[in-house]
């Protein structure tokens, strides 16, 4: 009796060690799945410049717009999923240095100083600058500009933009974090003019009737790029990625979704 009692209990220790030993492989079959796990790239970004990265607080919480989408279909076509943390505009390069985040969308110029600290993809959307002003100010030239205070965008190509054009005729430059803020500061009288990128500033004439302005004359080719962090091996598979886009037709339709009015 005792010889079958021992009996049925190894069969029944065994029986649950099978079973565990089955579903310890079900599981690690389950969390392989049919293919590797996307790899999460974190992507600096300034969501405060419609409609290239912006919140519509209309619609919810979330970071939208036309890098947004940009990046996603790169990171899609290249095998990585993206994850957007928003930060002031002139603290990206700095981060992607530091390793904090591995990528930048954010209507960036590859200017040669950048060019220094980070690497960068090629040209993804070609772009000038406006003088946004108030209506009421009746500033329609450079030259109206003279003794005038403007604002930029600390960090941004705009600033750079200001600084050249000083050169022309005497102005007061003033930087801020957030375009919102800029806008803000005009609205206010703080700030008699400002220097927008001239798809952001369109966006703002839609919305507020009040706002006027004139585009500046580019000095030289001015566009958005991806940066990276330097030799990141992400660079290259973000570039054959993006010029994939541009032969395809996939990179004029985001253009046309999000700057031909069909956002």
């Amino acid at each position: 009796m005792k010889k079958l009692s021992l009996l049925i209990i190894s069969l029944f220790v065994v029986g649950i060690l099978a079973a565990c030993g089955t579903s310890t492989k079900e599981s690690n079959d389950a969390s392989s799945g049919s293919g590797e796990e996307k790899k999460v790239l974190k992507m600096g970004t300034s969501a405060d410049y419609p409609p290239f990265e912006y919140i519509d607080t209309a619609k919810g919480s979330d970071i939208i717009g036309f890098d947004i989408d940009l990046a996603n279909a790169l990171a899609e076509k290249t095998g990585y999923e993206i994850e957007v943390q928003d930060m002031d505009f002139n603290s990206l390069i700095p981060a992607l240095q530091a390793k904090q985040i591995d990528i930048v969308l954010a209507g960036m110029t590859p200017t040669p100083e950048r060019q220094e600290n980070v690497d960068f993809s090629d040209i993804y959307y070609s772009k000038d600058q406006t003088v946004i002003t108030l209506k009421d100010n009746d500033l329609k030239s450079v030259e109206e500009l003279k003794d005038k205070t403007i604002g930029v965008q600390l960090g941004s190509i705009q600033e750079e933009a200001a600084v050249e054009l000083s050169k022309q005729v005497t102005i007061k430059i003033e930087n801020r974090n957030k375009i919102s803020d800029i806008i803000q500061e005009l609205k206010t009288g703080r700030f008699d003019a400002a220097i927008i990128e001239t798809a952001v500033a369109d966006g703002y004439f839609e919305t507020d009737k009040n706002l006027t302005g004139f585009k500046l004359e580019a000095a030289g080719d001015a566009g958005s790029a991806v940066a990276f962090q330097k030799d990141s091996p992400v660079t290259k598979k973000f570039n054959d990625a993006l010029i994939e886009m541009k032969e395809n037709g996939e990179l004029d339709e985001l253009i046309a979704k999000w700057f031909g009015g069909e956002k």
